[in-house]
């Protein structure tokens, strides 16, 4: 059980989990100094682009740091003004795909509640390096179901929180997305919601992983994507510049 986290563990998960990145970054850095020393071109020039590749190396990991590693996220602060309620009779589900560094601690932090945790991965359709490379690592919370993102395993109106927790934006697909969402949807109690936590594909998060944003979705998609699903409330708050909560009910 994962409770307490490591120093830095966020940071590394990120080094770790997109090396692949970093040992271009380094080829290429290698070989812009290698053609300093053969070619003849401006100084200037030459240390304003190691800069640039500094950055976007650099940069990343700080940002990330700052989120995973010393912002909080992991101490779930921020879930207290939702006022979720811990009893016998809540059901809570934490969708993840197939990283999943919460569900302990959801459940240390609502013991009496019901925590079901789905895995929504799919190899042939999630085939980024890093989510890959990421399961090999992941902690599996006891009694985690593999499940499509347009069929969830329960009955109409029964779960009071949906946990998406950095997860969702692996659904790179609008359409699926939108199926996804209906399912959430669909399982969740009248007066339930879902937590959505998100990486937006804004200017804080460019100036923190330049092209790497977009990775991520911006506001405009995720609520056209809620909207689409039939969600009627959909409210944002930010944690930290670079993080967005979604807070979403029917």
């Amino acid at each position: 059980m994962e409770l307490t986290r490591r120093k830095f563990q966020g940071v590394l998960n990120i080094l770790s989990f997109n090396r692949h990145f970093y040992v271009l970054g380094g080829i290429a850095m290698a070989l812009l100094i290698g053609s300093y020393w053969l070619f003849s071109w401006p100084a200037f020039l030459f240390w304003i682009v190691v800069a640039a590749f500094l950055y976007g190396l650099i940069m990343p990991l700080s940002v990330s740091a700052y989120v995973y590693d010393f912002s909080g996220y992991y101490r779930f602060d921020w879930l207290k003004q939702y006022n979720l309620q811990d009893g016998e009779d809540q059901l809570f589900l934490n969708i993840n795909a197939g990283f999943d560094e919460t569900s302990f601690i959801l459940q240390h932090q609502f013991p009496k509640a019901k925590l079901r945790v789905f895995d929504f991965y799919n190899p042939e359709q999630h085939t980024e390096p890093a989510i890959v490379r990421a399961r090999k690592v992941s902690m599996v919370y006891p009694g985690t179901q593999v499940i499509r993102t347009d069929a969830l395993p329960l009955h109409d109106q029964t779960a009071d929180v949906i946990f998406l927790l950095s997860a969702a934006h692996e659904i790179r697909k609008q359409e699926e997305k939108i199926r996804f969402l209906k399912e959430c949807l669909r399982v969740c109690k009248p007066g339930g919601q879902v937590i959505m936590v998100e990486h937006l594909r804004d200017f804080p998060n460019f100036l923190a992983f330049s092209v790497g944003f977009t990775h991520f979705f911006s506001r405009k998609t995720w609520k056209k994507a809620y909207t689409a699903a039939g969600f009627t409330s959909i409210n944002e708050i930010k944690f930290t510049p670079f993080m967005s909560v979604f807070n979403c009910k029917p």
